[in-house]
């Protein structure tokens, strides 16, 4: 699998952290070749590592607003180069899968917060 990182014009407006114009997204490489464009929905920390999770483009236009999540460790390079490695061990993946929960979790909460203002 390889990957790079890109932006481009957000139309439903940008979760992740940086300029509410832009969307980060990332293309992956699949192992049979083909490639796969997915949005950046966050990028967290869990213990000493950083973490990103993406939805497919194609799934983030889907009416149910349900689609799959990626979840790769996420290391930048100092030259800005991104590598995404998978993470393979059971646990490590569990406690990765366990934060962004929370972190789905409390952006439902503000936004119902921000709703009843």
């Amino acid at each position: 699998m390889s990957e790079h990182m890109h932006d481009h014009n957000c139309e439903n407006g940008c979760d992740c952290g940086h300029d509410h114009g832009e969307e980060m997204t990332v293309t992956l490489t699949l192992d049979d070749g083909s490639e796969l464009e997915c949005a950046v929905l966050s990028i967290f920390p869990v213990g000493d590592n950083q973490y990103i999770a993406l939805v497919p483009i194609e799934e983030m236009e889907n009416e149910e607003g349900e689609g799959e999540v990626y979840l790769y460790r996420f290391i930048e390079h100092e030259n800005n180069e991104l590598e995404l490695l998978n993470i393979e061990d059971d646990n490590e993946y569990e406690k990765v899968a366990d934060a962004f929960d929370e972190l789905l979790d409390d952006e439902e909460f503000e936004e119902m917060l921000e709703d009843e203002e």
